[in-house]
């Protein structure tokens, strides 16, 4: 089979900005397609996601020159080339763009196209796409990492951390621990009206209030859960992504809704060693900003041996500075977004990276998603036990706890949820 076609058309994102949908066909009229996330906190060192900069179209967020560059540069390259290549398919397109962070090309147009292209490769094997990605040993159902409480650059609220999470791990099954989760969701709203709180959401989902604290907002999880009829620490611990490079100024981390002002990476340490007794968390992302490497390096050193350390714009699914990491015990655990990286290749090779170092590994979204289900198949596919993507409301995150609810349900008696 060869490829035959390949395009791509603009579409809207979950906060109404224009991102990439790409197809990709192969000579049996089998057609793939698949549409890029965009994210609010990036990494700096993140693939460049190619916008069109004309202020008079979508506040210059078109993605017309990333469309442009799928038909006019990437497709002539990929006609008549095999649909089962992943790699050939993927490294053609990054030596096309010949950049180090693929701001030729656009890394929304490279992903795209390769995400289509392993979907209709998927397809014209009959395979379901977690199959075809993951083969015989595609069965592990991922525990979910809920955002149910905002803040940060994912809300226009008091909260200085970015995300609260909630982690079912006491339930027996993916479908158990979503409505574990998803009942927490509904007790905090309950609680939040009770107090006069808003329960408007930020982007990912999760509620967005102005509180007294971040302790706070841990707290009125702790009490969600119990209420939910859980016991916190037992069959629902907390995760955070405190997002820590928005707060970091002149040297020091700026928590200034924490009510205890500019805090040293140290201190910012001793914070997280405090609030893990206090508030049963097992995981925390990006504690410390982005190239505080010696911080993260401190931190993993403290706590890493009972909390799960997370780099996210530490490592942006970038293979270097995972092996950085790896040799400086920097974290124990990366999270992976395709669009951070840009194929499906390279997302691949990071994740091997982390299996062979021992390191945990989360398949994540990002806060302008689509209602594409790409990520959950792919989050079976590699076995990383771990998700991210979002909230128990708003359509673009429930289709992705909905498509593992499929793949469970596909599985059966195999599906694994550890």
């Amino acid at each position: 089979m060869k490829i035959t076609n390949v395009s791509a058309m603009e579409i809207l994102d979950s906060r109404g900005n224009p991102t990439v949908r790409a197809y990709v066909t192969i000579d049996n009229k089998i057609t793939g397609s698949a549409s890029v996330p965009s994210g609010a906190s990036t990494g700096i060192h993140e693939a460049l996601e190619l916008r069109d900069g004309d202020d008079k179209r979508y506040c210059g967020k078109g993605v017309q020159k990333a469309i442009a560059n799928i038909h006019q540069r990437i497709a002539p390259q990929l006609v008549g080339m095999n649909p089962f290549n992943q790699r050939e398919i993927d490294m053609a397109m990054l030596e096309l763009d010949g950049s180090k962070n693929k701001e030729q090309l656009g890394a929304n147009a490279i992903l795209g196209v390769s995400m289509a292209t392993a979907v209709a490769a998927a397809k014209a094997c009959n395979l379901p796409l977690y199959k075809y990605l993951g083969g015989v040993g595609a069965f592990r159902l991922p525990v979910p990492m809920m955002n149910i409480l905002n803040g940060g650059e994912h809300a226009d609220n008091s909260v200085d951390l970015q995300e609260f999470m909630v982690m079912p791990i006491g339930a027996p099954s993916f479908s158990e621990a979503l409505r574990y989760g998803a009942e927490t969701f509904h007790a905090l709203k309950k609680i939040l009206k009770k107090k006069n709180y808003a329960t408007s959401v930020g982007d990912e989902g999760g509620f967005a209030p102005n509180l007294k604290s971040n302790d706070e907002a841990c707290e009125l999880i702790l009490e969600a859960i119990t209420q939910a009829g859980y016991t916190p620490g037992k069959d629902i611990s907390l995760a955070l992504d405190s997002a820590a490079s928005s707060f970091y100024k002149d040297g020091s981390y700026d928590m200034h809704w924490s009510g205890t002002g500019k805090k040293t990476t140290d201190e910012m340490i001793a914070l997280y060693q405090d609030w893990m007794e206090k508030y049963h968390i097992i995981s925390i992302e990006d504690g410390l900003d982005e190239n505080d490497w010696d911080g993260f390096n401190k931190l993993t050193a403290a706590i890493g041996k009972k909390v799960q350390i997370v780099g996210d714009d530490l490592f942006v699914t970038n293979k270097e500075f995972v092996q950085k990491g790896i040799e400086q015990s920097s974290a124990n655990a990366v999270l992976i977004k395709l669009n951070q990286i840009g194929t499906v290749t390279e997302t691949v090779e990071t994740i091997q990276l982390c299996r062979k170092a021992g390191w945990n590994y989360i398949i994540s979204h990002r806060s302008g998603e689509t209602s594409d289900t790409f990520m959950a198949d792919l989050c079976v596919a590699m076995g990383g036990g771990q998700i991210k993507t979002g909230s128990a409301c708003r359509s673009e995150r429930i289709a992705k706890y909905n498509r593992l609810l499929e793949i469970e349900r596909e599985l059966t008696s195999a599906a694994l949820f550890c």
